[in-house]
């Protein structure tokens, strides 16, 4: 039943953006989580929206403090990916398929185990799904913040590390943007009446780069650039969006600093915008802590669950940096996140929903 919901969710392509796709996956997930006993609360967002399901609690522990989880119904991939190139195929216990891994796997476990854990006692339960994670989660920071407030842990469903590991940190990530506003002029009677958008977006790139060699531990990476028309004509608009990933607060602070504070080198107009940010969720003793116990759920269910930092970022950044205990990556073991051959590992799917049951159970 697991894998044929999973097909399911997967059949249903849902790219970041595309409001009418997110919604009518929403409506697949609100209909489930309030058949299994959730009060669904849906945030109305322009991009697609939001879902918040809570759960109740069962025995002692019906009134304690909830378990966050938090997850994503965008993918990275365009309506169409699965019929032209990523067709859902599961060939030697492994499925593949848009979104399987990221992170359409992580929200079927974790439903699944909700199934399970219906008639035992547990803490109540907070879900919150968005639409919008793969680009950074601009509309959502502030549900993510008031939905975190009192619980007692926080967990993701994102990918694990490759060998099943749990995240335990995760680096700072922040998208910018720079605007360059130059002035068209023919290129060839008058090139010196125009200015170049573009030659200016390049110089500003080549400034970011000496920003970021200073630090030891940023990465940065230009995504897009956009720009220009035509070759006879100097360009009069340029942009670029830029991916920047941030070890520690303080070092984020100071590029961030640096590259909003750039200045023309010609006569253009340069603006530089945040897109969206997730501060760095550094390591933490609440954090080991909260692993500790996580080890035990997952002894209590015959596996070895083991904990390690990760570069990438999630919704998981904001919980752990705002000091609440926090873990992520209780999706299914595969590979591929963002990439054509992304891929689960089909037996993992139920070892995870027997550990997500166990966590729920235990905590």
């Amino acid at each position: 039943m697991i894998i044929e919901r999973l097909r399911e969710y997967a059949d249903a392509e849902t790219p970041t953006g595309d409001a009418t796709a997110l919604n009518a996956f929403a409506d697949r997930l609100a209909e489930r989580y309030a058949g299994l006993g959730a009060t669904v609360r849906r945030v109305p967002m322009p991009t697609g929206d939001h879902l918040v399901a809570d759960f109740p609690g069962r025995g002692p522990q019906a009134d304690a403090a909830p378990l966050l989880f938090l997850g994503h119904h965008d993918t990275v991939w365009p309506i169409g990916q699965l019929a032209d190139a990523m067709p859902w195929r599961e060939e030697d216990g492994i499925i593949h398929g848009p979104g399987v891994f990221d992170m359409k796997g992580g929200l079927v476990v974790l439903e699944t185990a909700l199934e399970q854990v219906a008639d035992q006692d547990h803490r109540p339960v907070r879900i919150v799904v968005v639409a919008d994670e793969e680009v950074g989660s601009p509309s959502a920071r502030d549900l993510v913040t008031a939905e975190s407030k009192g619980v007692y842990a926080a967990f993701g469903l994102e990918p694990p590390h490759p060998n099943g590991d749990l995240k335990t940190s995760r680096w700072g990530s922040t998208r910018v943007r720079i605007e360059i506003t130059g002035r068209e002029a023919h290129a060839a009677l008058d090139p010196a009446s125009g200015i170049s958008a573009i030659d200016e977006l390049v110089d500003q790139l080549i400034a970011i780069r000496q920003i970021i060699t200073q630090y030891d531990e940023v990465l940065c990476n230009v995504g897009t650039i956009t720009g220009g028309g035509r070759t006879n004509v100097v360009p009069g608009s340029a942009a670029a969006d830029i991916g920047f990933r941030f070890v520690d607060p303080s070092t984020e602070k100071a590029v961030l600093a640096a590259v909003e504070t750039l200045h023309a080198v010609r006569a253009a107009q340069l603006q530089v915008r945040v897109m969206s940010n997730r501060p760095a969720w550094q390591p933490s003793a609440a954090t080991d802590e909260l692993l500790t116990k996580v080890i035990a759920a997952g002894q209590s269910v015959g596996q070895q669950v083991g904990g390690a930092a990760a570069s990438g970022a999630a919704d998981t950044n904001l919980t752990g940096w705002l000091g609440i205990p926090t873990l992520d990556g209780l999706g299914p073991v595969g590979k591929g996140a963002h990439a054509v051959h992304e891929q689960v590992i089909a037996a993992t799917l139920a070892e995870r929903v027997a550990l997500v049951a166990a966590i729920i159970t235990a905590l």
